[in-house]
This record gives C-alpha cells, sequence and structure tokens, in this order.
C-alpha cells in the first residue's frame, strides 16, 4: 500500500510516496517558486533524480509536474494513479472543530477555509492544495487530512485558556491551539520506545527547534501545554517571530508609528525574532556565524533564544511535576550541539547530564546524555511525512 503525502505551502509544494509495507520512501521532492516561475526538484529511493523549471501559475500545473516525476520521467517509481492507496494532507490549523485527522469532503474544505484567519499563511494554501490534489489525481482516491493542532486537543482548559473576557473563547473560539502537533507526536512516539516503556508511564519534553519553533510537554501519553499558542506567532522567539510579549508593546508602537493592525502582525511575524534582533538574517546558522565573528547584536540574539527555550523547558518540568525525557528535534534541535549543551548544563540541578562525544552529533537519533543521568536526553529527527501517512493510513483502514 502506497501512500502519497503532501505538505503545501503558498509558493511551495512538498511531497513523499511512501510504501506503508516497511514504510520506506519510494520518492521525494519539492515544487518551488509557484505562481511566479516554477520548477520542481525529485529524487527516488535509488538515487534517480528529475528536475526542470516549468510554468507554474498554480498548484494544479505543480501536481501535474508531480505526476510526470512520479510516472514518466527518467525517476518514475509507479506506473500508475491505481499504486495509490489514499493521499495524506498536512493542515497547520484545525482550530476547535477538528480534533483528529479525517477523510476530505467538500465540507471539510469549507471548514478549513473558514479557518484560514487563524493561519493566514497556511490554511488558504492547504485549501488550494487539496483542490488542485482532487483536480489532478481524481476523486477515487481517497484524500485525508491531517492537523498540526490535534495532537494538543488534549491540553486542559487551565492549559488552553486566555485570562480574557469568556465570551471570546464563546463567540470566537479564542484559545490556545499549538502547533507542529505531528512532529511532537512523532517524537515523542520514538522516545517511548528509545525507552523501551509505555509513552503513558513517561513524563516526556519536546523541542521542535528550527525556523518556527514549539516546545510540547507530554505526560500520560498525551499533551497537557506546549508553547505556541492561537496561532505560531506565540511561544519563544523564532526565525522571524517574536514570540511572547507584553500587548501593550504592541498598542505602544502602533500608537507612536500610527500602524494598523495588519502592520503590526507583518512586524511580529516577518521581521522579528532573530532576524529583528539580530539584524543579520532569520537563519540560526548565518547568526551564529556572526556572533562568533564579534557581533553583538547576534550574540544577544543566540543568548535570548537559548534563555527563552531554557525557561519553556523548567516550566513544564514544574507544570508535570518532574521529567523522564528530552528530546531535540527540527533543523535547529538536531544540528546545534551549543544550545543542546546550553540547556542540558543548566538542567544539573534536575539530575541532567550530557555526554559531550554524543552531543557533537548532528541530524541523527542518538541518546546523548550519560548513563548516569536522572533525566535521558535524545535527538530525534523528526518525520512528519510518516507521521501524516500513519495517520492517512489509520483512516482509509478505518
Amino acid at each position: 500500500m502506497k501512500i502519497f503525502v503532501v505538505n503545501a505551502g503558498s509558493s511551495s509544494l512538498k511531497y513523499q510516496l511512501i510504501d506503508m509495507e516497511n514504510e520506506s520512501v519510494l520518492a521525494k521532492g519539492l515544487c518551488e517558486r509557484i505562481g511566479v516561475t516554477g520548477a520542481i526538484s525529485h529524487k527516488a529511493a535509488d538515487g534517480r533524480e528529475y528536475k526542470a523549471e516549468t510554468p507554474m501559475p498554480t498548484h494544479s500545473e505543480a501536481f501535474e509536474a508531480v505526476v510526470y516525476a512520479l510516472m514518466k520521467s527518467d525517476a518514475k517509481v509507479i506506473d500508475s494513479f491505481d499504486e495509490i492507496s489514499a493521499i495524506g494532507h498536512r493542515i497547520v490549523q484545525g482550530g476547535a472543530v477538528f480534533k483528529g485527522s479525517c477523510l476530505v469532503n467538500d465540507k471539510v474544505i469549507e471548514q478549513i477555509s473558514e479557518l484560514g484567519a487563524m493561519a493566514p499563511l497556511h490554511n488558504p494554501a492547504h485549501v488550494i492544495a487539496i483542490k488542485a490534489c482532487i483536480k489532478t489525481f481524481g476523486e477515487k482516491i481517497p484524500q485525508v487530512v491531517v492537523f498540526d493542532t490535534s495532537f494538543h486537543q488534549t491540553m486542559p482548559p487551565k492549559a488552553y485558556m486566555y485570562a480574557l473576557p469568556y465570551e471570546y473563547y464563546e463567540r470566537l473560539d479564542v484559545r490556545k491551539y499549538g502547533a507542529h502537533g505531528t512532529s511532537h507526536h512523532f517524537v515523542s512516539d520514538r522516545v517511548a520506545v528509545l525507552e523501551n516503556k509505555d509513552k503513558k508511564d513517561l513524563k516526556i519534553i519536546t523541542c521542535h527547534l528550527g525556523n518556527g519553533c514549539s516546545i510540547t510537554a507530554i505526560k500520560d501519553g498525551v499533551c497537557v501545554d506546549t508553547s505556541m499558542g492561537f496561532t505560531p506567532l506565540d511561544g519563544f522567539m523564532m526565525g522571524t517571530r517574536s514570540g511572547s510579549l507584553d500587548p501593550s508593546a504592541l498598542t505602544y508602537i502602533a500608537e507612536k508609528d500610527n500602524l494598523s493592525a495588519a502592520d503590526i502582525n507583518t512586524i511580529c511575524n516577518k521581521k522579528s525574532g532573530m532576524l529583528g534582533v539580530s539584524g543579520v538574517s532569520n537563519d540560526n546558522r548565518d547568526v551564529a556565524a556572526a556572533a562568533e565573528a564579534g557581533n553583538e547584536r547576534a550574540r544577544l540574539a543566540i543568548d535570548m533564544q537559548r534563555y527563552q527555550i531554557l525557561k519553556f523547558i523548567g516550566s513544564y518540568i514544574a507544570a508535570m511535576n518532574g521529567v523522564d525525557a528530552i528530546a531535540f528535534t527540527g533543523g535547529i534541535g538536531e544540528n546545534d550541539p551549543e544550545l543542546r549543551k546550553y540547556v542540558c548544563e543548566n538542567l544539573k540541578y534536575m539530575g541532567v547530564k550530557i555526554d559531550i562525544d554524543a552531543n557533537k552529533c548532528r541530524g541523527k537519533e542518538i541518546k546523548i546524555s550519560t548513563d548516569d543521568s536522572l533525566v535521558d536526553v535524545f535527538v530525534i529527527p523528526t518525520n512528519e511525512e510518516l507521521a501524516i501517512a500513519r495517520d492517512t493510513l489509520r483512516i482509509i483502514s478505518e
């Protein structure tokens, strides 16, 4: 059984074709610059590649390019649509409407679209991609939507409610929803496997650190709190996002500079974080290099982010009354030994001990804590595509 996994952005389309018999990736690729010029980069599991620049005014043309790559190019891996059992879509925001993954129908597409205001950079693109996918692959192949927010639906009200007038929750569903749930779910499941224990018997903190960052507390097998909030803007500072801050700072800036709500939204989402503080880049590698070269603002940005990550981890240890395992994932979490070292050395009071040599690793699954550490610490590369494929298989099997 083969599952085709789609992760669509406003101008991009990432995909994988996964054989669920052994969970191997048969092919993966990326369509870029959709709506501008258009290009596809496709690679089969045996190393064969197909690359082309081709007009992609919409996602429909992008999917047509994907179909060609999968079935007709020199890197083809299937002969027809009949070999694809289902298609799974990653959706960022499910709001209060979607508690879990589900089959796609017209009503579901409409509801995802209605949630667009809560994820303006993501949900509208997902809807466009779903419609284009149906147009290209036809209606016979079942399609499933898997939501980043679903894993966080187990949070108790004390964790997801805001101290605003209650009417905004009742009338507008304003509350914490979180994000990166598919990644946190996958990584926490891997922690349980590596610990050889039932996840229900563990207290786990998963740290998804990349251009977008979030940390999640998992107790008794379910999410009990997470750092991202009503939107992916909340939490600690990221590549271009500010993370949590005093709302009055924003109203003050808006009044002084005569800015609109849209202006403030742009500042907080696209001009803040590592980019805003360092003035160098939103990429941690660039900021770290600048800090190493003596750029004080770059050093400040690095220090701020690490400090905020440490605070979130500490708060979740308190919330769960302890922790058994901490896992780092995402582009930064998997590839920044210095960040992991900083966090672990500042958790010595919890009995965390780090293996310096093991921590030098980048991008591979490994335990980086010592055998006598009271808390196990792991680096676990995330695999959101496999998690989506597994959920898609479960839904169509049911």
